[in-house]
């Protein structure tokens, strides 16, 4: 297994891409991209994709997949400032770079990745399955107001003035990933939700609306005791190993 960094063109700006790369001997010629969410922490905006390349290490080496992980706008080193329309265009430009006509990929996202990842799917029929993780079905509750929305992407540093910016289209941006209209349109392809059933920031219950929304045609996995952060899970890793290996 091999992990490499690259850039490729994105619609702006050059994306960081980091590629982990199964050995040939294991390789199943399929490929997962993997978005990750909105950091709402302080400083969050260096950080969200940090954690991601070792995912992705775990997923080449164990089920012989394909991980990409890149760094949206306004995230680690790739430059620019979030919107969830850039998001959206720089997530299809990931996509065109990677696919290959003899294989569809999947995409995995955490929190607003997961959102990202249904938008994704819902537009391009190019795209197999998908795994969301974390993600919610009310985007308005979950960004509240505007103004507050903005600033705290401001201090996650994913935007670099709140003032500078239209709150208010921040945020509907953000509402037209519709992730409950997307998920609709995705099925029979294959989808899984994972949800931590302690969550404090998405509660459980938006995990059964995209349920829901889906018809019943999604996979849907509660990690008891979890809370929203599923990345560092082993119960979630174990999950996520276990969907891929059964689509090999």
């Amino acid at each position: 297994m091999t992990l490499e960094s690259r850039w490729i063109e994105g619609p702006d700006r050059p994306i960081e891409v980091k590629i982990a790369t199964p050995t040939s001997a294991s390789a199943t010629g399929r490929l997962i991209i993997i978005s990750h969410g909105l950091p709402l922490n302080r400083g969050g905006g260096v950080l969200a994709s940090r954690l991601l390349p070792e995912l992705a290490e775990r997923i080449a080496s164990e089920v012989g997949w394909t991980a990409v992980v890149p760094s949206l706008s306004g995230v680690g080193e790739t430059g620019g400032t979030f919107s969830a329309r850039g998001w959206t265009d720089d997530l299809a430009a990931v996509i065109d770079a990677f696919i290959d006509g003899s294989s569809m990929p999947s995409l995995a996202g955490f929190g607003l990745g997961g959102a990202l990842c249904l938008k994704a799917a819902a537009s391009d029929e190019r795209i197999r399955g998908v795994v969301v993780m974390a993600t919610p079905a009310n985007l308005a509750l979950w960004c509240g107001r505007a103004d507050r929305f903005a600033l705290t992407c401001e201090m996650a540093g994913v935007i670099e003035d709140a003032s500078s910016v239209s709150s208010e289209q921040l945020v509907d941006e953000v509402l037209a990933l519709d992730p409950l209209g997307s998920i609709t349109t995705i099925p029979p392809r294959h989808l899984m939700i994972v949800h931590g059933a302690d969550d404090s920031v998405v509660p459980v219950e938006q995990a059964r609306m995209l349920v829901d929304a889906a018809h019943g045609h999604a996979e849907l996995r509660i990690v008891q005791g979890a809370g929203h952060w599923l990345r560092p899970d082993p119960r979630m890793v174990a999950t996520l190993l276990g969907w891929l290996e059964r689509r090999s």
